[in-house]
């Protein structure tokens, strides 16, 4: 099992980082749609009730594959989400935040496009991916709201520490399972920019502004919130006292 990245190299610039977040990427997109094909191929599960299951229980066994990925490469990811999360958590400063965001996660998306573009030259039947089915600003608050409760628990689970990476990483994937399979039928439940981005790149609709509200803008807002949200609510008594006293002296 590998080690956790120490509390110290989460809120610094880490550039070596960027390899792993686009060969993740490319491998998630990649992985994601072969389980679709072995589902619906070989094992034939297409249309039975037993075929959710099955995806559901292959993409727990991937999702432990990519977080012991994830904590062996000391930091790698394969959503935009998750590093833009860890980025605000860790207060590590703006350095920190404009490498996630204009370095970190254009290598993200980048790695999911060509993953996307080898899955669908092997395998011309893969699809097209999750599309919208309802309109931008129901999708926006579906993609939002299902966003902000997976990172609730995520980042939760991140600042209790937890030591078992067994338990934190099976909460994590059924929960974000569950969230998926909830939200599937509006927006695909993807929870995912850089996969969604890849998607829509490659059917040509990743310019449209619902593609860029529903996929983009409502997830990233809420991965702000949510991480504001439990920053706040786990916050030390005595810190929340202080910053009461604080903010009534000001008054005063």
């Amino acid at each position: 099992m590998a080690p956790a990245p120490t509390p110290s190299s989460r809120g610094r610039v880490r550039p070596w980082l960027l390899v792993g977040d686009l060969v993740l990427s490319a491998m998630w997109v990649c992985v994601g749609a072969l389980v679709k094909l072995a589902v619906y191929g070989p094992l034939g599960l297409g249309g039975r009730p037993e075929a959710e299951a099955v995806k559901v229980a292959l993409s727990v066994v991937y999702m432990f594959v990519f977080a012991w990925l994830d904590a062996a490469s000391g930091g790698a990811s394969y959503n935009p989400l998750t590093i833009l999360a860890a980025a605000v958590a860790s207060h590590g400063g703006p350095a920190v935040y404009l490498f996630t965001a204009f370095v970190r996660i254009p290598a993200q998306v980048i790695g999911a496009i060509l993953g996307v573009q080898l899955i669908r030259l092997t395998f011309p039947n893969v699809g097209k991916g999750a599309r919208l089915s309802v309109g931008a600003h129901h999708g926006a608050l579906a993609e939002g709201l299902a966003t902000f409760m997976v990172v609730m628990v995520s980042v939760t689970l991140k600042k209790k520490e937890m030591k078992s990476f067994f338990m934190k990483t099976w909460i994590t994937s059924i929960w974000k399972n569950t969230i998926h399979i909830l939200s599937s039928d509006i927006t695909g439940g993807i929870m995912n920019p850089a996969s969604a981005f890849a998607w829509a790149y490659a059917r040509g609709d990743h310019t449209t502004f619902d593609h860029l509200l529903v996929y983009w803008l409502a997830p990233l807002q809420a991965t702000l919130l949510g991480v504001w949200v439990v920053t706040f609510l786990t916050k030390p008594k005595k810190i929340k006292e202080q910053e009461a006293d604080g903010n009534k002296t000001k008054k005063a």
